[in-house]
């Protein structure tokens, strides 16, 4: 008589849902195909619509309500320091396949209440396209959690997430989401991804499908991704940009390296980018390297993460050399450095300390510090979309200011999410010898629905 096969051998690993992510069309819900994967979940229902024979369609929503609150925003320097403004954004999805062919449509409504002294493109588009693309499978391409050989390929309106996202991401902290036009290609060499883009960015309008794409940005590039090095190339024009109060024709390319992994509770991400080109005629020298390391305790309560995170980005240190040498982060997340801070990444140093804790019943929250110093005395001060908000004048000093903030995250549902962050951000020597200093203070509050 032969023995049977121990338990485990015999019964597959069940299938999990995927994570919701800010990029919905990596979704993969074919697997509800199958009554077994079912759970009986009321959004099931939504996630997997027969049409026909090798036909389904996955749809989706989200709502979300953002209040945030400044005082002394930009030191005391904006144009309206004590502002508090409510985000509205309603961004419903379809996702139709029909065998290898697929299309993805995702409109948006995003509205702004309060924002003082008047909204911006990142805070209301009113209601426009958000994404609108085809593509087709050619081959085995990867699907969801399935590796494969094949390629996808892709043209339209989309958002582009490459890596940490920190050249090219998202924007999904603000109310209006950074979308692209253009064509991307996505080959699968079996666990090894390549993205290939040529794309313009979509520039928001303040009224009703007035969407337009860039007439003076282009991006592309290749990203190649394999157990957790990550290479790329990444190419960009501007022929409006400005830097140190010069505008010109900008023409930059940018090689980076990734490394990231986990073992045995440690996790670890490095990055470094070389730029070079040419900015009005003059030519292009920055760079950046980003390292992160940390360590999570599960055997301790609530499972505590700690991170130490360090940044450096150029800066131009002579305006008179006839050299650029300010790093570009091009197209970077929204919350870059924190989830609510006036500081972008060009002529940065920073030190970022994190510790994050579970506390049961779906609850988290950590509290961070933030230390940021310029890298070049020549140059400036930059938010996250790289606009100057404090040029380097007569002053000496390096030190920016130091910012302190804690966040707490309810999973409240599968579905619904309520956060909330608190920050301050105490000015240093360069900020009181540039204008304004008073310390900033600012809030956030977020509810999330979306399935």
């Amino acid at each position: 008589m032969g023995l049977a096969a121990p338990v485990a051998a015999q019964t597959l690993e069940a299938w999990q849902p995927p994570t919701l992510t800010t990029t919905r069309y990596d979704e993969d819900w074919s697997h509800l195909a199958d009554p077994a994967d079912r759970t009986g979940r009321w959004t099931e229902a939504f996630k997997y619509i027969p049409l026909a024979e090798d036909a389904y369609a996955t749809t989706g929503v989200e709502l979300r309500v953002r209040n945030e609150s400044y005082r002394d925003n930009l030191w005391g320097g904006a144009a309206a320091p004590n502002d508090g403004y409510q985000w509205v954004r309603l961004v419903p999805h379809a996702d139709l396949h029909m065998g290898r062919v697929r299309a993805f449509v995702q409109p948006i409504a995003a509205y702004a209440i309060g924002v003082a002294p008047q909204a911006g493109p990142i805070d209301q588009t009113r209601v426009d396209l958000l994404q609108g693309f085809a593509d087709v499978r050619l081959g085995d391409a990867m699907t969801g959690d399935r590796e494969g050989y094949g390629m996808t390929l892709r043209a339209g309106r989309q958002m582009i997430a490459l890596g940490t996202e920190r050249l090219v991401g998202t924007r999904y902290g603000p109310n209006v989401p950074l979308a692209f036009d253009g064509f991307r290609a996505l080959a699968s060499l079996g666990s090894a991804t390549v993205s290939l883009i040529a794309v313009q960015p979509v520039q928001p309008g303040m009224g009703t499908f007035d969407d337009r794409r860039s007439r003076t940005k282009s991006l592309w590039g290749a990203y190649a991704s394999r157990g957790g090095i990550d290479l790329y190339y990444l190419g960009y024009r501007n022929r409006a940009a400005r830097f140190g109060g010069t505008e010109g024709r900008e023409l930059r390319h940018s090689l980076g390296a990734r490394l990231s992994g986990k073992r045995d509770g440690w996790h670890w991400n490095a990055e470094g980018v070389y730029q070079f080109g040419r900015f009005a005629d003059r030519p292009i020298s920055a760079w950046t390297v980003a390292v992160e390391g940390g360590h999570r305790f599960d055997q301790l309560r609530w499972m505590p993460d700690a991170t130490l995170r360090m940044n450096i980005a150029s800066g131009d240190r002579n305006p008179d050399d006839r050299h650029l040498g300010t790093f570009n982060a091009l197209f970077p997340k929204g919350k870059y450095f924190g989830e609510l801070s006036p500081v972008g990444p060009y002529n940065i140093i920073s030190v970022n300390p994190r510790v994050t804790a579970s506390f049961g019943g779906n609850v988290s929250g950590s509290v961070a510090t933030m230390a940021y110093w310029r890298f070049a005395k020549a140059d400036g001060l930059y938010d996250i979309p790289g606009n100057l908000i404090r040029p380097a004048g007569s002053a000496t000093a390096r030190f920016i200011g130091a910012e302190a903030e804690a966040a707490i995250d309810w999973q409240a549902t599968p579905e619904l999410n309520l956060s909330g962050s608190l920050s301050a951000f105490a000015p240093g020597d360069f900020i009181k010898q540039t204008g304004p200093a008073h310390t900033i203070v600012m809030l956030g509050l977020e509810a999330n629905f979306r399935f």
